[in-house]
Parts: structure tokens; sequence; C-alpha cells
């Protein structure tokens, strides 16, 4: 039982890592904006710079709210088939090139003979772009894993995070990467496993985690992107986890947008298969 928990902690972060943001909402990748905080009642092009108003707006501060559906599934040779299911909330906070982000989420796992739901980790953070050339920008952030997550792994410490994320722009392309570290806090837990007859030690270690691939702009509207990811674990000793994954964004009109994303995991820790959609309101 101890191993499923593990397994399935391991595989919740390989689809952790993302590396599309687009904080205006405007169909264009934080990464590449030339023109960030636009409203989404303004019509952009594909550089993220408005062509025209449609409602007037007399300040830079906005504000997004996104609910989502998200879903994880493993079948391990080992162990019993997990599926995972979880509701999420954001709300964000933008002005100009600045940010702050704060998201939860709740789940419910289901495997033979094990269910369990619960609160996930909540995350609150900022981040600020730099424009160094007019087709090269870096994002950086940084931000805090409450620990909302309660489980007998002693994950009852916050966690800390920082991000870096590179973009460079070809015509409707854009080729990017990104970097997180995070500094696990943690307490090490020991065990018991079989009715008390063997022990396991859980040791605690910070994390690197990659993403690079290429995205396209087939509309203002529409973005799509697939990437490559590897995440180490938390665990020493384990696999890092590691997935290919696709990214859609979609702007239904000057309030509503949606995105969806999908990851295949290629390594034993990570899930087979994981897939979220999300719906946001721009004010």
């Amino acid at each position: 039982m101890k191993k499923i928990m593990t397994f399935m902690l391991l595989g919740s972060l390989a689809t952790a890592l993302f590396a599309y943001s687009d904080m205006d909402m405007d169909g264009v990748d934080d990464a590449i904006d030339k023109c960030p905080n636009t409203p989404l009642t303004d019509l952009v092009d594909i550089n993220g710079c408005t062509q025209k108003k449609l409602i007037s707006q007399e300040d830079n501060n906005h504000f997004d709210i996104i609910i989502g559906a998200n879903y994880t599934g493993s079948n391990y040779v080992t162990t019993p088939s997990t599926d995972t299911y979880s509701s999420s909330l954001q709300v964000d906070y933008y002005y100009k090139n600045f940010s702050l982000q704060a998201s939860t989420s709740y789940y419910t796992t289901n495997s033979d003979g094990y269910n369990e739901s619960g609160m996930n980790d909540s995350f609150v953070g900022g981040a600020y772009n730099f424009h160094l050339t007019k087709v090269l920008t870096l994002r950086v952030g940084a931000g805090a894993l409450l620990p909302t997550y309660d489980t007998s792994l002693n994950n009852n410490k916050t966690d800390y995070v920082g991000s870096l994320n590179a973009s460079y722009t070809l015509g409707k392309a854009n080729i990017f990467a990104g970097y997180v570290y995070t500094q696990i806090n943690d307490d090490d837990v020991v065990l018991s496993l079989q009715n008390g007859t063997q022990t396991q030690n859980i040791v605690y270690k910070n994390t690197n985690a990659f993403s690079g691939g290429l995205g396209y702009y087939f509309t203002n509207k529409l973005y799509v992107s697939g990437a490559y990811n590897q995440t180490e674990s938390i665990y020493k000793g384990t696999e890092d986890a590691k997935t290919v994954s696709a990214y859609v964004y979609y702007s239904i009109d000057a309030n509503w947008f949606m995105n969806f994303s999908y990851a295949y995991g290629i390594s034993d820790t990570a899930s087979d298969n994981a897939a979220s959609i999300k719906l946001g309101y721009y004010f």
C-alpha cells in the first residue's frame, strides 16, 4: 500500500511542469509576449500587441480565475493499476511584467483495495518577465508549496520553488525551455511494512526539473505546443520521472478561455497517462 502511495506521488510530479504560460490570456506565450498584460478585450497580433481595442480599460491591473478537471492513470507491472481524479482552482493577478498566482486542488484516488481522497499541496508564487531582445525573453519565478497534502510520509513542511523559462521566437513558432528547482524541507520517515516485520526508509532530497519543446500560433486565439519533461524524484534512489506532453490553448471570446494538456509517461516512475482540461474567466 505504501509502495502504491509512493508511485502515485512520483507520478503526480511528472505533470507538474508545463513550459507554456499566458498570464494576460491573449493567446501569446508570456515568454515571447512583447506587450504583456494586454486585456482580452483587445485584438492582438502574433507578438501579443494590441491591434484593436474593443473595450477601453484605464489601468494595468487584471485578474483571472481558472477551474480544472484532471486525471492521472498508471498500470504498473508490480503494483495495482491506479486512477486519480482531481479538481483544481487557480487565481492570478498581473500588473505589467509582474504576476502573482495561487492554486490548490482536491483529489480522489482509486486502485485495487485502496481508496483515498483529500487536498493536494497548494501553491503561491510570483514571476517577472525580462525582455532581453525582441525575440528572446526570460521569465523568473519563485513560490512556495504549502503542505495541505496530508500523508503518513511526513509531507509536513513548506517547500520552496524557483523557476526559469526562456523562449526564442521564430515567426509564428517558438522554441522554449524551462528549469525548476524545488527545496524539499519534509522530514525523513521510516515506514513499517508487512505488519511491522519490515521497514522502509523514506529519504527526501531537493529536486531539479527540466523541459523543452516547440510551439506554434495557428491563430491569435489558438496555440499548440509539444514538450519533453524530466523531473527528479523527491525520494533518494528513485529514477527520474520522464514524460512527453502536448498543450493546447484556445481563447473563446473576450473573457472566456480554455486549455487542454496531455502527458505520456516514458519512465517507470511517471504516470502512464495524465490529462487536464481547464476553463478560465478574465476580468
